[in-house]
Formats: structure tokens, sequence, C-alpha cells
């Protein structure tokens, strides 16, 4: 926070100048956070991720249907955590599927919730307030705030498939794909980019552009060329995709970074050379992965001391190939997902978080080791924030006006929230994030920039 006269600090304390009708001062680069060859650098220092998902943050800090009491609590006890980075879903698509947010910030193309970017808004005013950063997804591949699967309703006429109903992830996946190839979706989805990055913030009067506090723009949250059968046009549409549409947010906004949001391999039909040949644009700053043993049947919450063995061992060979990948494009990564459920398994906020604190613990001591180690791991994500949110139906599933929570519409609400109760888990991400802090005041960051292209094995 920059330093202001005495006589400035008073007549904003008597509201004679508003901060939305100020000339906003400039920010310099350095407050900006950088890609030093596989390292995040702000401020002249190393920049380590230690973060949470925290999806539904702009829709708390609305004023008209959101709660920013509450929201101002959740970032006070995050940062008490040592949290620095958010994950944030920035847009979502008015949409008749039931496992979907709603109010949608989209409710139909060129039409926007002003209420709900105001709470944007002020997320992100109170965030810069707390000096942390934010991820800013610009779409989703899944159906739970409209995504990719709306799009394709606005322009193609197609029903929007919601896979909760069908059960048929496959073709859900197969046939999302479409989106890629749109010409008119591809239109309207950068009609929506250009609206969020130029978007001039209501409550500190900067442009989204120009706000440090916004570390990187990313495409969508988990973008899949299709599903694990991709055809070779679906990963060449998907390559493209990523190249032409980050090229296009560098342009608006050149001095903050842009990702994929990508599962990494599971997002990838399994091919390492796709998520290589995606990711070598030098248009894209980082890599991303996401690592969920349950979700991919390697452990069975219902089997715990039976499963965990293979889970953990394919868990820890999951992470170990992505940081070889990163290594190879010679880039950071950051895990930005990952999650268990609760003992028993439950949804409750009362059971317990055993084996979650067993799989947070084996996460947080691969990340931070290897950080310290040199490795190309710029941090963590974990999923997600759920605070003091708490699941309102018996049936543990979401209803509008029910409280936001961690777990997305298309989950059972406690799932994989980390509520503000769970001391044994909070405990576990202190001490990650003070790691990783420590990491960053043991040295300066690297002085060279990112290596101008990426080399393919």
């Amino acid at each position: 926070m920059k330093r202001i006269t005495h006589l400035y600090a008073s007549l904003l304390m008597l509201g004679v100048i508003g901060m939305a009708a100020a000339a906003p001062a400039a920010n310099p680069a350095s407050d900006y956070v950088t890609v030093k060859q596989t390292q995040f650098s702000r401020n002249g220092h190393a920049y380590y991720i230690a973060g949470a998902n925290f999806w539904y943050g702009g829709y708390l800090g609305a004023g008209i249907g959101g709660d920013r009491a509450r929201l101002v609590r959740e970032l006070d006890r995050m940062r008490a955590l040592g949290l620095n980075n958010l994950r944030v879903l920035a847009v979502s698509e008015k949409t008749d599927m039931k496992s979907a947010v709603s109010p949608a910030s989209t409710a139909a193309p060129g039409q926007y919730d002003e209420q709900l970017l105001a709470g944007l808004d002020f997320l992100l005013a109170e965030m810069a307030k707390r000096d942390m950063t934010a991820v800013l997804y610009l779409n989703n591949f899944w159906q739970w705030s409209g995504g990719m699967t709306q799009y394709l309703n606005w322009f193609e006429g197609s029903p929007a498939i919601d896979p909760n109903v069908t059960k048929d992830f496959d073709d859900f996946m197969d046939k999302n794909a479409r989106f890629y190839v749109n010409g008119a979706a591809q239109a309207e989805y950068r009609n929506v980019i250009r609206k969020i990055v130029e978007r001039t913030n209501t409550v500190t009067g900067k442009a989204y552009k120009d706000d440090p506090s916004i570390m990187s723009w990313q495409l969508a949250n988990e973008p899949r060329p299709g599903n694990d059968k991709a055809t070779p046009a679906q990963k060449a549409a998907y390559i493209k995709w990523i190249d032409e549409t980050a090229a296009y947010i560098h342009g608006l906004a050149p001095r903050q970074l842009v990702s994929t949001g990508s599962e990494g391999l599971a997002g990838s039909a399994q091919d390492s050379q796709l998520f290589l040949d995606a990711h070598a644009t030098p248009r894209i700053d980082y890599l991303t992965y996401h690592l969920w043993p349950k979700n991919w049947s390697w452990f069975d919450s219902h089997k715990p001391d039976a499963s965990w063995n293979e889970a953990i061992g394919k868990s820890r060979d999951y992470l170990q190939r992505h940081v070889a990948l990163a290594r190879t494009l010679g880039k950071p990564i950051v895990l930005e997902e990952f999650g268990l459920d609760r003992d028993g398994p439950s949804f409750s906020v009362k059971s317990g978080t055993r084996w979650r604190d067993r799989f947070y613990k084996e996460v947080f001591d691969f990340v931070a080791d290897g950080a310290a180690r040199g490795e190309p791991i710029a941090g963590f994500n974990f999923w997600a924030w759920g605070g003091a949110g708490r699941a309102a139906n018996a049936d543990f599933w979401w209803k509008p006006g029910n409280d936001f929570m961690g777990d997305p519409p298309q989950e059972e609400q406690g799932l994989y929230s980390v509520f503000d109760t769970d001391a044994s888990t909070l405990k576990l991400i202190k001490q990650a994030a003070g790691r990783l802090h420590a990491l960053e005041r043991k040295a300066p960051s690297r002085p060279s920039t990112k290596p101008a292209a990426a080399v393919k094995p």
C-alpha cells in the first residue's frame, strides 16, 4: 500500500474524495506477478502461491444477494492462515440446468448482471487490502456455471447438457469440444473476455487490466479437448484455441499472466505430448494441474485403509510426472486443485478429516520439498474454501438461496469443502503456507526471464 499525505487521507475519511472517482495511481511493474525462469516473482522476490479455490468470492461480494460481511470474515481468516492467492470464477452463464449456480453474471449474450460484477469488484478491492492476488477464470468446461455447454445452447441451439442428469460424461465432454470451433461462440467468448478484462472496478476506480492484484487470467476451469478418445482434429482445435485465446488476452492485459486452467494429463486425454503441445506456446506463462484420487477411482473412501497405499502411490507418480513436464517446458507449475472427502464418507461438517489430512500432508510436503530443491514448483491452491458456509438441506444438495460453499452445485455440499471448524486441516494449511513463504524470504528471485520458447522432449 502506497503512502498518502495526511490531508488526502483525511479527505478520504471524510468522504470528500471517493475512491471510484479518484484517478488511481499507476502501479510499478514490480507490483505485478511475473515469471522468472521456472519461478514467480513479485517486488524483486520469489513469489510462491499458497492459496485456495474460492470460486464464489464474487457472489459473496454482490451488494444484493451476497454477504459482504461474511466475505470480509472469510478473507481475514484465510489471510491469517498465510494464504496469498485465490482462484475465483469471474463469469457464469444463465442456464436451465439444475446443477448450475444461479443467478449468473451473463443472462444472455451481451446481457450482464451488474450486481454480480460489482461483487467481483468488491472482492478484488478487499483482496488488494490484504495483499492477496487472484486467478480469474473466464469460462468453465463443466456445467456448474453454465460454461461451454451453455454457449453451444445459445449459438447452436443444442441442449445444454447436464451430465449430472444424463450420467454420460464421455458424451458431455465429446460434445462440449464443439465450443472450440464454433465461430459465434468464440466471438461472444471474446466479447466477455474484453468486458471483464477492460472493466473498471467500481470500488477502486482501477481497470482490471491495470490491477496487479489480478495475477492471472485463466482461459477456463479444466478445459479439455474432448473425452479420453479425443480425435486428432479435436486435439488440434484445442491447441489452436489455447494459443489464440491466450494471445488475445495478452493483447488486452500485457502486464498480467495467462494460464489455461488445465487439469494436466487427466484433462489432456492422458496424452503427455498433447499437454506439452498445448502449453508450449509462449503466450501461456505457467502450467497448472489438478489431483483428484477419489474422482479418478484411485481412493475408495468406503475402504480407506485398503485403498490408501495405491491411491497415494498413484498420486505421487502423477505429481512427479507433471513436475517433469514443467521442467521440459521450462515453466512454473501450480497444483491449483486437489482434495479428498471427509471420513465416513460423510458430507457433514461434524465428521472427521483424518484421511483428508493425511492426503493434504503428502501434497504439501511434495510441494514444499520440491520448491526448496529448486524444482519448477510454484505453489498450490487446495479445493476448496468452505469457511463459514453450511449445507442447508438434508440431502446436502445446493439450492438457490443456500450458503455458498467450496463445493459447486454439481456436487454435494460438504464433499470437498474445508470449513472454518476443521482445526487439524487448517493447521496443516497454515504450516504449508509458512514453509513456502519462508522460501520467499530466503533468497531473491532469479534474475533472468522465462525462456522465449519451450523445448520438447
